[in-house]
């Protein structure tokens, strides 16, 4: 994968650091630690790949409509560790949303990014990472269109009577990824400068 490669050679050139941004064809991964007891389905029965990878956290999709961001940083160069990168991601993320209307917040005990407006809290933003000597791999996903009927079809992150939504669930409105991507970008240097 052109992301762990990245993050190898990163070991012995520390001074760069790289930000991806793309959008998978639909994919449910389950983190090194998920549970598949959370995977309600077999993924090849619905048109989905799985793959189990090393980053944090439980099961997962992404899939089109969702902005993923892989930040392979070196971290030694921000001078931060890992708990404060998580933090700023969340907080880039959370000023992104804000931009286009959205109230958005931390949930305890729940990684990632969620708004409350419903009965039940749900997931506009997953965030799964994993650093090896310093190096940052996997990140976040912003569902901005994304169908949501995908998450049906497991129990995202193992979270039981919590749901997923979007930007565009949430505003009615039927953002670019470029443009999410652009204030994203913006947010997430006004952190790390």
């Amino acid at each position: 994968m052109f992301q762990q490669a990245t993050a190898l050679k990163l070991q012995d050139l520390p001074a760069q650091n790289h930000l991806l941004f793309c959008e998978h064809e639909p994919t449910y991964t389950l983190g090194k630690n998920g549970d598949m007891g959370n995977m309600l389905f077999i993924p090849e029965k619905v048109g989905a790949a799985f793959h189990t990878i090393d980053r944090g956290g439980d099961i997962t999709f992404h899939g089109p409509g969702q902005l993923v961001v892989y930040p392979i940083f070196d971290l030694d160069n921000f001078g931060i560790g890992t708990a404060r990168f998580v933090e700023i991601l969340e907080e880039a993320v959370i000023h992104t949303l804000k931009h286009f209307g959205i109230t958005s917040d931390r949930l305890p005990g729940a990684a990632g990014i969620w708004v409350n407006q419903y009965t039940f809290p749900k997931k506009v933003c997953a965030i799964g990472i994993k650093v090896s000597r310093h190096i940052t791999m996997h990140g976040i996903a912003i569902n901005i269109n994304t169908d949501l009927a995908w998450f049906s079809k497991i129990v995202p992150c193992g979270l039981q009577n919590k749901g997923v939504t979007s930007i565009a669930e949430l505003t009615g409105k039927d953002y670019t990824f470029k443009e999410v991507e652009n204030v994203f970008l913006e947010e997430l240097k006004k952190l790390l400068s």
